[in-house]
């Protein structure tokens, strides 16, 4: 009896999640991947929850917490650059977790752990897909044709074979946030905290130390425009004009940006899905569920994801209840990291200088020791209680 075959569109941690995870159940694994080569780079993420279990089940706990960024801290900062609250880090999820590494550092430690016979294809993507009760037939754009028991869609918020093949069951719900991300040249100034400023029209800066000896920046600010649809140099030009008179570092990371061959902009939007699957077809990560920054834990419902479908399909040979005991599984931890807090989004942009100082009071309040700990839990996203589904 031939083992099953399935074919993994994208290659970052969902799709290298489920390409482990697959392989090591028996099945055949090919890996499609729009990019040339693997994508390095990237800003942080972090490993939380149970995906912690998870890593460590891959035998990876170690490798990925060698690779840390470095993060010591979370703090607020005035325009002078001085602390005016920290956020809870005490125990592994905190504001900065034990397991905080960059996006491609991790996805790249899965990459060379993957087991032996997963087929990785750069550059190349589907075209069209064809089902029939027995498989799933993937086309690709480079003329590949794939016959294979399971497709799994893992190409990120953006997928535009998702949009094909679930076409009027994706709900995007834009949050009206926007994020420039970008790496900047490591200064004497920088130390290893994550320092996070706020000024006036909501406007955020934030910079974070790495483990390659440079330094992350984020610029994020509330605006309904779509930023990431323009060229490089007009949405950077804009969000200059933006950030005029923001003061602290804004200049040092817009000047930055500029100069940087990893900049990625990005207008933040949830998906929301009534299902993450049809016949032998199923998404995982951001492509099913993106929860955004604003929710947090992205990457490590990505890395569980690839688990939990594994243990779904290794424990049930028919396709639809096994995708199906994938989606009772993991719905629910999607659900409390997706669902913000009325005002959430307000109170982390402030617009006024009247907000900034009643945020800058809640904050201090927040992380005063009597309710500390209070604050520390509502890091801990991406966990439960169930126990894992059992691999067989």
């Amino acid at each position: 009896m031939r083992n099953p075959h399935v074919v993994v569109s994208g290659a970052s941690i969902a799709g290298l999640s489920a390409a482990y995870w697959l392989r090591r159940t028996g099945w055949e694994v090919t890996v499609l991947e729009r990019a040339p080569g693997f994508r390095d780079g990237g800003q942080n993420v972090d490993v939380r929850g149970v995906a912690r279990e998870v890593l460590d089940r891959m035998g990876l706990f170690d490798a990925v917490k060698a690779l840390n960024t470095t993060e010591t801290a979370a703090v607020f900062v005035d325009e002078r650059g001085a602390v005016t609250a920290e956020l809870p880090s005490d125990g592994p999820d905190g504001a900065t977790a034990e397991l905080e590494i960059l996006r491609g550092d991790f996805a790249r430690a899965i990459l060379d752990h993957l087991p032996d016979g997963v087929e990785i294809v750069y550059g190349d993507t589907i075209r069209d897909t064809a089902e029939d009760d027995d498989s799933v037939t993937v086309t690709t754009e480079a003329g590949r044709v794939l016959r294979a028991d399971l497709l799994v869609i893992a190409e990120g918020v953006r997928s535009a074979t998702r949009d094909r093949l679930f076409d009027g069951l994706v709900n995007r719900r834009p949050l009206g946030i926007n994020m420039v991300f970008g790496t900047i040249p490591r200064t004497a100034g920088d130390d290893d905290r994550w320092r996070w400023y706020s000024t006036v029209g909501g406007r955020q800066v934030h910079l974070r130390p790495d483990n390659h000896g440079t330094t992350r920046a984020i610029l994020s600010y509330p605006r309904d425009e779509d930023l990431a649809s323009l060229g490089r140099d007009q949405a950077l030009a804009r969000v200059r004009a933006r950030y005029t008179g923001a003061g602290w570092e804004t200049e040092r990371v817009l000047d930055g940006f500029d100069a940087s061959e990893d900049v990625y902009i990005d207008g933040l939007t949830q998906i929301r899905m009534p299902t993450w699957h049809r016949g032998r077809i199923c998404l995982a990560g951001d492509a099913a569920w993106c929860v955004t920054p604003m929710g947090g834990g992205g990457a490590s419902l990505a890395l569980t994801s690839g688990y939990v479908l594994a243990a779904s399909l290794a424990g049930r040979p028919d396709t639809e209840a096994a995708l199906t005991a994938y989606e009772s599984w993991m719905r629910p931890l999607v659900d409390s990291v997706q669902k913000l807090s009325p005002g959430v989004v307000r109170l982390a942009y402030p617009r006024t200088r009247l907000g900034l100082a009643v945020r800058t009071l809640f904050m201090r309040a927040l992380t005063s020791p009597p309710l500390a700990p209070v604050t520390a839990r509502l890091t801990r996203v991406a966990d439960t209680d169930r126990p894992l589904p059992p691999i067989a």
